[in-house]
């Protein structure tokens, strides 16, 4: 019997090539984006998920407040000596792993190479975490100072095929001589934790800083078990008010489940993290794109029955029941199911490369071969044909044989509501993803638009190392020497985003007050380079940074420029902060020089904060101001120079406008899908529309032969046709709106600064939609009305 039900299915897709043709194609469109963006958060929510302990990792933050301060901070860093301790004070705890990572040089023979993703960790990295070596012994890797753990691809590219276990690296601006203890694989695409060279923590000699502050350092603590959590966390308050009492200051820690950081943190990672807020965005456009395939299949379907009645009503005379007629149809849904599906996984494959650019991961095509991947497409198959064929199987089966052979059958307006309802469903789904896409595209043009405070433009950025610190007025002064070189300064951070944390307080406020500040250490060029607005005082000279270059580090005189935040966080006007004793932590006392306007040295999602520029001859980032003017050919000039006057370090650079974009790489993701998928749903609604617009040409056949003999011309009856569907369309606006608008007031509030939701924006999406469907459905009444009358009346 089944062989039979797909035998008739194999035969009325062979005699109706068109509709065969045109309902595949809509649900191969549908499931092909449901695969992709189902790959994509399938990965995403298996992020670490090959971690064994995960469920027993935290990650410690950090949370600071001086006394009399009027905010606290908070980050995922600690001082070197919280792991330690907390391993030595509570049994909950059985290992604690510090980590850092930075770039750093690394030469072997004559290869020298920038390494940017150099870690370092304690020993008991690889009881905590599953990276399972290949070679070497886990508990010694990571044991002692200059050991390095490579990953299999870092090992190929300085040794070859040989083994690297026992060989040396110069790691290093010093050039350190470190062991090769170890070789694992790549780390895993879907984790947080990806490093390419893992060193020993102990090659930093971080036991020598004892104390809460220098927070430089991640902490992971493994607990015994998943439980300890709570139990630990009562813990941990009342040991750090006894430990920081008499020290004016507040700190504290919580701990994080390490599987929650990639999805829920607001603090990122070693890698920026990516949000549970848009993995639910993708979700409900899975299953609006899902629906909206589904509704097209129902509406195309529907939109025969007209030509299938005949034969339900042949099928019923000899014989067929309801269950078998209502089985074979959905046999043609299952077939037409399965065809999409594999068609689906084919375009699925061939768009990977494209999609894995799109979205900046890389899923493997491989994973479409796998055997949770298979049953998920089999449960999809089952799924899609129930939504799709149920309905019109229903329908098909129900026909009543006598009045189908008598020709008296005209399908009655009984359900005219459901298809009419999917019509206003599937433009509802499709403008609230244009809304969506349209607003968060402004958002990201508000972003890019908007004055920062700072320029961007043309800003080269190099990293700097110890053995440069000396020759940097030559190095400077050599790459100034080229005419498309404006300014060079050195800084600790670029403008674009400074996360260090200090104190501050006026010389009138008491000892034991401070108050939270962010700052940055830069040289006398700062300023200029960057396009910062000095708005009082002087901008720093020469002689700032010489003042602070003592070796007796008493006789150290600082100058600050504040940003207005920190100006009026201290209680002064910019033109009264001029003068003003202050200090930067206890150790770096002086006076303010200057105050700056106000600007965004976060991402947009945080309000403008008090920041202090600081001078110093020691940083880890060059800035290069170039003039705009051949840029090509000044950036081959700055290179071959640089290999000049700094040999022995590779030219590495780019632009500030690629830490600006970095920031928002998630927004631009998500903006980035959004576009290809609300195309498509707008796509799929109107094949549906141009389904529901045959249907109901065919229903009104006699009607347009009689009007087109009384001379109606094609323009009225096309005009006629069209006019209930364009008002089907304008009822699915007036859905959407407010629930478009619901939506994106809630994900711009997750901006400090963010655009406005104009109603020119509702406005044109809706007129985008009305224009869409007028032009779909007046081709289907322009093709019907030019239909000979004689034809139609006989057709009838």
């Amino acid at each position: 019997m089944i062989k039979n039900y797909f035998k008739i299915a194999f035969r009325n897709i062979r005699k109706n090539k068109a509709f065969a043709g045109i309902n595949i194609f809509g649900l191969t469109i549908g499931l092909t984006c449901c695969l992709l963006i189902g790959l994509y958060i399938q990965h995403e929510l298996n992020y670490d998920n090959f971690q064994l302990n995960g469920k027993r990792i935290a990650r410690v933050i950090m949370e600071y407040k001086f006394d009399g301060g009027s905010e606290s901070k908070k980050g995922n860093f600690t001082s070197s000596s919280v792991a330690p301790v907390f391993k030595q004070t509570f049994p909950e705890i059985s290992e604690a792993v510090r980590m850092a990572s930075y770039p750093i040089l690394v030469q072997y023979n004559n290869k020298l190479i920038n390494e940017k993703n150099f870690m370092f960790a304690d020993g008991g990295f690889f009881n905590m975490f599953s990276f399972d070596l290949l070679k070497g012994d886990k508990a010694t890797a990571l044991d002692g100072p200059k050991k390095v753990v490579l990953t299999q691809s870092t090992a190929k590219r300085y040794f070859g095929d040989a083994d690297p276990v026992g060989k040396t690296l110069q790691v290093g601006s010093d050039s350190s001589l470190y062991q090769v203890t170890g070789l694992m694989k790549d780390c895993p695409s879907n984790s947080q934790i990806k490093f390419d060279l893992l060193a020993s923590f102990s090659s930093l000699n971080p036991d020598k800083e004892k104390t809460y502050w220098n927070a430089n350092y991640t902490t992971f603590l493994l607990l015994k078990n998943e439980h300890s959590f709570a139990p630990l966390q009562q813990k941990i308050a009342p040991f750090m008010q006894k430990e920081m009492a008499g020290q004016g200051a507040t700190v504290n820690f919580t701990l994080e489940p390490f599987n929650r950081i990639h999805l829920y943190s607001q603090f990122d990672g070693f890698e920026p993290n990516s949000s549970i807020t848009y993995i639910h965005i993708l979700e409900v456009v899975v299953l609006m794109i899902l629906a909206i395939a589904c509704f097209t299949y129902v509406n195309l379907s529907t939109a025969r029955s007209m030509e299938r009645a005949r034969e339900v009503g042949v099928r019923k005379v000899i014989g067929a029941g309801k269950k078998q007629l209502f089985w074979q149809f959905m046999g043609e849904s299952v077939l037409f199911c399965i065809i999409a599906t594999i068609l689906s996984i084919v375009a699925a494959a061939l768009l990977m490369p494209v999609f894995n650019q799109l979205t900046d991961k890389h899923l493997q095509v491989n994973t479409l071969a796998s055997p949770s991947f298979i049953l998920a497409c089999t449960g999809l198959i089952v799924v899609v044909s129930l939504l799709a064929g149920s309905y019109p199987a229903l329908i098909l089966s129900n026909f009543q044989p006598v009045k189908v052979l008598k020709g008296s059958f005209k399908n009655s307006g009984s359900g005219q509501w459901v298809r009419k309802s999917l019509i206003v469903f599937q433009f509802s789904i499709s403008v609230v993803l244009v809304v969506a896409t349209v607003i968060i595209q402004k958002q990201l043009n508000y972003i890019q638009n908007k004055k920062l405070g700072y320029s961007r433009d043309h800003v080269m950025v190099l990293p700097m190392e110890k053995r440069m610190f000396n020759d940097l007025p030559y190095i400077k002064e050599q790459l100034k020497a080229n005419k498309n070189v404006l300014s060079v300064s050195l800084c600790n951070n670029t403008p674009v985003n400074i996360g260090s944390g200090y104190n501050m307080r006026s010389a009138t406020m008491p000892e034991n007050q401070q108050i939270a500040v962010t700052a940055n250490n830069v040289d006398e060029e700062f300023i200029k380079t960057t396009g910062l607005q000095l708005i009082a005082g002087r901008d720093f000279t020469r002689q700032d940074v010489k003042d602070v270059m003592n070796d007796d580090l008493e006789k150290n005189v600082f100058h600050f420029i504040l940003n207005e935040a920190a100006a009026r966080e201290l209680g002064w006007t910019p033109e009264q902060a001029i003068g003003k004793r202050m200090f930067l932590d206890a150790s770096r006392p002086g006076f303010v020089t200057g105050v700056i306007k106000n600007f965004h040295f976060e991402s947009l999602h945080t309000a403008i904060k008090p920041l202090v520029l600081f001078p110093q001859n020691r940083g880890g980032t060059l800035l290069v101001k170039l003039s705009g003017h051949n840029i090509a050919e000044t950036v081959t000039a700055l290179q071959s120079k640089w290999k000049t006057i700094v040999p022995y370090r590779p030219f590495e650079y780019h632009f500030l406008d690629d830490d600006f974009n970095r920031l928002y790489r998630s927004e631009n993701r998500l903006g980035k899908v959004l576009n290809i998928f609300a195309g498509m749903a707008i796509a799929l609604a109107c094949l549906g529309l141009l389904g529901l617009s045959a249907y109901a040409a065919k229903q009104r056949t006699k009607e347009i032969g009689v009007r087109k003999i009384l001379g109606a011309g094609v323009g009225n009856i096309a005009v006629a046709l069209s006019f209930n569907f364009v008002k089907l369309v304008f009822v699915a606006i007036v859905i959407a709106m407010p629930v478009a608008w619901w939506l994106m007031k809630v994900w711009l509030q997750d901006f400090a600064y963010h655009t406005g939701v104009s109603w020119v924006v509702f406005a044109l999406a809706g007129l985008a939609a009305i224009s869409v469907a007028a032009v779909t459905i007046g081709i289907q009444a322009i093709k019907t009305a030019l239909v000979n009358p004689i034809k139609s009346l006989r057709t009838e």
